[in-house]
């Protein structure tokens, strides 16, 4: 494995930053290509175990990316001036929202002028990325309070947003552009914007306390590695332990209440069903806990499992670009042999045609494929990020 120059990296994040962009790409997979796919298959208990727990497990990623955006941010803040810092957060936060406007959406659509299904006008996909970019721009400022306050701030916003359920405009569906603009804050809502179509499926106000969680977080990362790893595995422990508490009591932190079901698996989905738009409490602690015990483990691996992992996780960017872009062209390849015409699938994927797609085996293997295609690709602009110093590459 090609060794990364920046001493400030640390392998255990590059590698769980790596696995959950790796995982997040199965559940991309299964948008494009899953016969009849829902988005979010886990409201029905009754689904297959295997098509629930496919889905259950990529909960992790958004969780962990924009944690540990945070987290890099934080690191970054030893080696730049607050000034400094401020003015890199702005601007990359600025380009990753226009990537989102205008390289990711026309990824999912294929159709940077339009679809039918918005009335002609472009859609705007505003997901991951976005909330990345748009907190990073918030953290611009916020970082001048420093890591403390922002990590006290982060988990005021963690904790008590859940206070908003029931209290704040809620879209009645993906169509539904009646919403006020603000209340993109922490409800997912669609806005037309002159050609654009904007549909937030991430709202921002949760994640934003995410990232200055992980930012906050960060002097952690900065300790002697046994005290670290210890730390995070009782953080870890006790998160996780959270979530099994409250998810029982079933009180607060989770709008989505479970009860038992006909069978165990149905009662087990129900349990784990937690509410992802926007994240509630018990989705964060459900994902960060067992992410945080993770990362200790990392620490001590060793060997091409985790070097595989480590490339992914220095270059997420360029694989989270790149993946959109081939699982797309790769649908309109299977639907074109299924005999559509591949303009109905130039759209976004919940609108393709009824009777396109493959079982959920196929999509395993069609993921799987993808990742090995694009693992060369992502060694190679690893390579250059590890032995260049142009500054254009930190926004790669």
């Amino acid at each position: 494995m090609n060794e990364d120059q920046r001493a400030y990296r640390l392998s255990s994040i590059d590698m769980l930053r790596g696995l959950v962009i790796v995982i997040m790409a199965i559940d991309h997979t299964r948008d494009f290509f899953h016969a009849g796919a829902a988005i979010d298959p886990m409201g029905d208990p009754n689904v297959p175990l295997v098509l629930a727990l496919t889905r259950w497990i990529t909960h992790f990623c958004a969780p962990v990316f924009v944690f540990l955006s945070g987290t890099s941010a934080g690191l970054t803040a030893a080696r730049k001036s607050p000034r400094d810092l401020a003015w890199f957060l702005l601007t990359r936060g600025v380009w990753l929202i226009l990537i989102e406007v205008f390289v990711i959406s026309t990824a999912t659509t294929f159709a940077p002028g339009g679809i039918e299904q918005t009335g002609g006008r472009t859609l705007a996909f505003m997901q991951v990325i976005w909330a990345i970019g748009a907190s990073m721009v918030l953290l611009a400022g916020a970082q001048f309070l420093g890591r403390k306050v922002c990590l006290i701030l982060g988990a005021a916003i963690v904790l008590g947003h859940n206070l908003l359920d029931g209290h704040w405009p809620e879209a009645s569906g993906l169509q539904d552009t009646g919403q006020p603009l603000w209340a993109a804050l922490h409800s997912v809502i669609s806005r037309d914007m002159g050609p654009f179509h904007f549909f937030f499926l991430y709202p921002l106000l949760p994640w934003f306390g995410v990232m200055l969680l992980g930012f906050g977080a960060s002097v952690l990362f900065e300790r002697e590695a046994a005290s670290r790893d210890r730390a995070l595995i009782r953080w870890g422990l006790g998160i996780t332990a959270l979530f099994i508490v409250l998810r029982l009591v079933d009180a607060y932190g989770e709008p989505n209440h479970w009860q038992a079901q006909a069978t165990a698996a149905g009662t087990l989905i129900d349990f784990l069903n937690v509410t992802k738009y926007p994240p509630s409490l018990l989705f964060l602690a459900m994902t960060l806990g067992p992410a945080a015990i993770f990362c200790a483990y990392a620490d001590r691996m060793r060997g091409g499992f985790k070097d595989v992992f480590v490339i992914f996780g220095r270059v997420p960017f360029a694989f989270y670009v790149a993946h959109f872009y081939l699982l797309h062209t790769l649908s309109l390849l299977l639907g074109v042999r299924q005999g559509f015409d591949v303009h109905q699938l130039m759209t976004f994927p919940p609108f393709y045609p009824q009777g396109y797609g493959i079982p959920l085996a196929g999509v395993y293997i069609i993921w799987i494929s993808v990742v090995g295609v694009l693992y060369p690709f992502c060694r190679w602009v690893a390579k250059v990020k590890a032995t260049n110093r142009a500054w254009w590459l930190s926004y790669v």
